[in-house]
């Protein structure tokens, strides 16, 4: 029995380096059609400027889309993009997870969101990262 449990847990150890998610969600009332201009809010504590590569590959898409602090959100917007990136040390600094939310800005209930997590052995640049969890959140799957 110890042995069984050895070997498993060598296997767990062995596998987790190489983990990864990636998924959307959108509501049952979201339709991209009626969103035309977004808003990306700045999270504070980013300073790898997270906010400009969400912004990029929202425009990319077709969307008009601006970006700054909370306190500059305009009021003629469509959504409000909010994010949460969590980063890990391996050697380097990298990305371990990012979420992103388009909400409602009159109430900031989620319409659609989006999730990424790579662990060391497969992770993937910042801009990669933003890539996948946009595609995934419109409903486009993996990103080309």
């Amino acid at each position: 029995m110890s042995r069984v449990l050895a070997i498993s847990l060598v296997f767990l150890v062995l596998t987790t380096g190489c983990m990864n998610k990636a998924t959307g969600t959108r509501s049952a009332d979201f339709d991209i059609k009626n969103i035309n201009h977004l808003y990306v809010e700045h999270q504070p504590r980013d300073k790898r400027n997270i906010n400009e590569m969400i912004k990029s590959e929202l425009e990319k898409r077709g969307f008009s889309v601006t970006t700054g602090s909370k306190l500059s959100t305009p009021k003629d917007i469509d959504g409000l993009v909010t994010y949460i990136d969590k980063w890990q040390w391996d050697m380097t600094n990298y990305m371990l997870e990012l979420s992103i939310f388009i909400k409602n800005p009159s109430n900031e209930f989620p319409m659609a969101s989006g999730y990424s997590m790579h662990t060391s052995l497969s992770r993937k640049s910042p801009e990669e990262m933003v890539k996948e969890v946009v595609a995934n959140m419109l409903g486009e799957g993996e990103a080309k």
